[in-house]
């Protein structure tokens, strides 16, 4: 059965800053849950509670995890140009989660009242917001340049905080098989370019990234341009007239919002649009941009897995 819970986005108010009387109730009042273990984090070893039970968690990809191992955290951010959480998560929401900010300006006063035993931040997470969040409860921080090095190092870091070591394993074994089975579906060597479309124009995902690791896993190979990107997580905005940079063998475009996905729609109008070769030979798809320009984890795997299995139907 598939469940789905849409709830209402909370206003945020407070999100940056949080009250000396606040800090003062923390120091006095926040107990960790015992017995504990030492996790090490960017921000060097936290103690968590082995079977943490109100987790918060401040990272796509830190929800991502939890839910694939049958964690339900009660609180998270909106995902990025969204109001709620990523929509391809919500068939695994089984309960209701507070939405406690943004990805740019996650509300400090909310995560508070929630008392969580456990936070999981984002790699971007300065240490000045670190360490308001410490003092709520252990938080896990990861080193924001391993997404760009192995998406699995952040992953099993979130899954070893919430004690599901062996089923984020499990998890990856599957991904695994699945990768190699797409292996064997390719006529020969063929590139996929990522677009991430943003009412101000087109950028190109970075080959470093989450979904072009999986790409490559696939027996596919992401362009020139987009491994020159290196650590930057996207382009330039680029304009219609330099949209044959990022053109390949097969095009996915993405967008975070209706904006986005509008200004989409009217370039695919465009004579340049046309010419590309990826559009004149029928090899472009409009995939999940929460997935495909945002997220990442086990479940965002399986869906890029899904597309790229589709990819390969039309050979």
């Amino acid at each position: 059965m598939r469940i789905n819970t849409r709830r209402s986005f909370l206003k945020f108010v407070g999100a940056a800053s949080i009250s000396a009387a606040m800090l003062f109730s923390l120091a006095n009042t926040t107990v960790h849950a015992e017995p504990a273990r030492q996790i090490d984090t960017a921000f060097g070893q936290v103690e968590v509670p082995v079977a943490a039970q109100r987790v918060v968690v401040l990272d796509e990809g830190a929800l991502d995890t939890a839910l694939s191992v049958g964690v339900q955290p009660i609180a998270a951010l909106a995902s990025r140009g969204g109001q709620d959480v990523a929509n391809y998560l919500q068939e695994y929401m089984v309960e209701p989660i507070e939405i406690v900010g943004t990805v740019r300006e996650p509300n400090i006063e909310a995560i508070f009242r929630l008392r969580p035993d456990l936070i999981l931040a984002s790699g971007e997470t300065s240490e000045a917001l670190y360490a308001k969040l410490s003092r709520i409860a252990p938080t896990i921080v990861p080193n924001a340049a391993d997404t760009f090095t192995d998406w699995r190092t952040n992953v099993r870091l979130f899954a070893r905080a919430l004690g599901k070591e062996k089923e984020i394993e499990q998890r990856f074994a599957q991904i695994d098989e699945q990768s190699q089975a797409l292996k064997g579906l390719w006529s020969g060597p063929q590139t996929v370019s990522v677009v991430r479309w943003k009412p101000q124009g087109p950028i190109l995902m970075s080959a470093q990234l989450f979904t072009g690791q999986l790409i490559r896993a696939a027996g596919l190979n992401t362009i020139a341009l987009a491994e020159e990107l290196g650590n930057r997580p996207h382009s330039d905005t680029l304009s219609l007239e330099n949209l044959a940079q990022v053109d390949a063998d097969w095009l996915l475009l993405a967008s975070l919002t209706a904006d986005g996905e509008q200004t989409l729609v009217e370039a695919q109008k465009q004579p340049v649009f046309k010419r590309l070769h990826a559009v004149e030979n029928d090899r472009v798809k409009v995939v999940d941009g929460q997935v495909w320009s945002s997220g990442y984890g086990p479940l965002a795997a399986e869906v890029i897995i899904e597309d790229l299995a589709q990819l390969a139907s039309r050979e």
